[in-house]
């Protein structure tokens, strides 16, 4: 993928894709601590579906949107050539290939380019979809190595809510179901921070933005 300038079939594709998330999940963005236009970003969210996404990015303005590239793993959207197509040609996304065994390159070089050549991103701290009853999985050291790597880089917290109920695991339709995505107040790396000080904060931060049982937030 060429980062920094998004191809017209990508900027068509982004906009279909933005109003068909929201005819489907009618969702509504809560800028709850920053503002919907700022510098370059790291929108890190919890990840439960494979659309999660695509509702961050029909989230954004259409300036942002088409700056914006979502973090993907290679093992998933290069498994077949719809899916690459999908991937390299129609979507904004930055392929990172997971399996440290197999791989052969460095995921953080490959997010760290997207970075430099004006990319903001679309980042699951998990690593991994969530398919267990906690609400968070462990945050793996992604972030801490971004943050430390471009600390000018906002680090945005953004809790998706409903998405693996409206695109559940093995499901080929969407189910028609409103969503929200809470956007909290920037996180940053302080000075001489430990990475698992600073990756159990993220992940307070991210886990602070979701809703109580009785639907209400903290």
């Amino acid at each position: 993928m060429r980062y920094g300038k998004a191809s017209l079939l990508q900027k068509a594709s982004s906009a279909a894709l933005a109003g068909l998330s929201r005819a489907v999940t009618g969702v509504r963005p809560i800028w709850a601590g920053v503002k919907p236009n700022g510098p370059q970003r790291i929108y890190f969210a919890n990840h439960a579906s494979h659309g999660d996404f695509i509702l961050v990015s029909t989230c954004l303005n259409p300036a942002e949107r088409c700056r914006t590239a979502a973090v993907a793993g290679a093992d998933y959207w290069k498994a077949d050539a719809v899916r690459r197509f999908i991937a390299q040609k129609l979507l904004r996304t930055v392929l990172v290939e997971r399996n440290w065994v197999e791989r052969t390159t460095d995921p953080l070089a490959v997010m760290l380019a997207a970075l430099d050549a004006g990319e903001s991103l679309i980042f699951f701290p998990e690593g991994t979809r969530n398919m267990t009853e906690e609400p968070l999985l462990r945050f793996r050291s992604g972030l801490y190595n971004l943050a430390a790597a471009r600390p000018d880089v906002e680090l945005v917290p953004c809790w998706i809510e409903n998405m693996s109920r409206v695109l559940p695991k093995g499901a080929l339709l969407p189910v028609p179901l409103l969503c929200r995505v809470v956007f909290g107040e920037p996180v940053r790396l302080e000075a001489g921070e430990d990475r698992k000080v600073f990756l159990d904060r993220a992940r307070a931060a991210l886990l602070a933005l979701a809703p109580r049982k009785d639907g209400n937030r903290p």
